[in-house]
């Protein structure tokens, strides 16, 4: 248990660490783009005096270590400051578009792991037939095709061709569910509407297949190659001379250490989902943060894209961290090795 806390706080400190080092790139970053973010949130029209009172009341015109140090002090205090686009708390913007995003990501990565890896065991068990060559080729087109081509061949086929999901929006606006948790599918259960589920669980699955293809594909693809690598090993020779069953030699001595490798790709091709689902989100009309972030970048709206760009990068830290921490469980020697270290 030691080892795993030591590593728990260790893991944490250096998220904090990376986190401030985001926090103070893309708040220069975000200063550094041409344009004055005061008159594009007032527009063209408005007077020379207007936007100076709009760069005083955001410290526009302070130096920028100034600027910095104000924007530390707020965020301690959990306040990312007002979004020019919306004219509303990041804050509020944050908690009303995340959820959708994470909702799409977590659906998304579910259908990684439950295709993924299994196409990949299939592959390794049956490499250099058939079924090896098919998978592999259809996991190739998955990883090699950008997410928003199989989004749209998606909803040609299934909602033009075959009108069998609908295309657009969380839900149908026949349904009025109560936010409680902002992830309907867990709100429509809540409510006690079956209905309302099952329509919210149709516009998701689209999005959601269209943003993990790549991720199946890759998955597929590394439990494969990691599981041919590990089926050469000895020790499975030494069972299969035993006669083991072929199950059980795949289940319990070839799958899971070749899962220590392939679980930390995996883990971060699901963060970068993040980052990812803004152009699924915007195919698809999906009201979340990425489609959100995407506006407010070409608005030059800059809390707003420090909050937003800070919200990816703590998820994603999030993820990592529970990856090292299966990987410590799935391996004792890597956890205790690092207890020791």
């Amino acid at each position: 248990m030691f080892p795993v806390l030591h590593l728990l706080a260790k893991k944490l400190g250096t998220s904090l660490i990376v986190l401030f080092g985001v926090s103070l790139l893309i708040f220069a970053i975000a200063r550094i783009i041409p344009g004055d973010p005061a008159r594009i949130a007032l527009g063209p029209n408005a007077t020379a005096e207007a936007v100076e009172a709009l760069r005083v009341r955001l410290h526009l015109d302070a130096p920028f270590i100034e600027q910095y140090g104000y924007f530390i002090g707020n965020l301690l205090r959990g306040d990312l400051g007002i979004s020019l686009y919306t004219n509303r708390p990041v804050t509020a913007d944050i908690a009303q578009f995340l959820p959708a995003t994470l909702e799409l990501v977590i659906v998304s990565g579910i259908m990684m792991v439950l295709l993924g890896v299994p196409l990949g065991v299939l592959s390794a068990r049956f490499r250099g037939t058939v079924v090896d060559h098919v998978i592999r080729l259809i996991t190739l087109l998955g990883v090699s095709a950008p997410g928003f081509v199989w989004a749209v061949i998606l909803m040609l086929v299934f909602a033009y061709y075959l009108p069998i999901f609908p295309i657009a929006g969380r839900i149908a606006d026949s349904f009025t569910i109560a936010p409680v948790t902002g992830f309907l599918l867990l709100d429509t259960l809540l409510a006690g509407r079956p209905d309302a589920f099952v329509d919210a669980l149709s516009h998701l699955i689209l999005p959601a297949f269209a943003l993990a293809l790549s991720g199946i594909g890759q998955a597929a693809r590394l439990v494969r190659s990691n599981m041919v690598e590990t089926y050469d090993k000895p020790y499975i020779e030494m069972a299969q001379a035993y006669g083991f069953p072929e199950k059980r030699i795949s289940r319990k001595y070839a799958f899971r250490p070749s899962m220590i490798p392939s679980l930390t790709i995996i883990g971060l091709d699901f963060a970068a989902m993040l980052g990812n689902a803004f152009l699924i989100e915007a195919v698809y009309a999906w009201p979340g943060l990425s489609r959100y972030g995407v506006a407010v970048v070409l608005r030059k709206d800059l809390n707003a894209i420090i909050g937003t760009v800070l919200i990816i990068s703590a998820m994603f830290l999030i993820v990592n961290l529970v990856v090292d921490l299966l990987v410590s469980v799935i391996n004792p020697k890597i956890r205790l090795a690092r207890g020791k270290a």
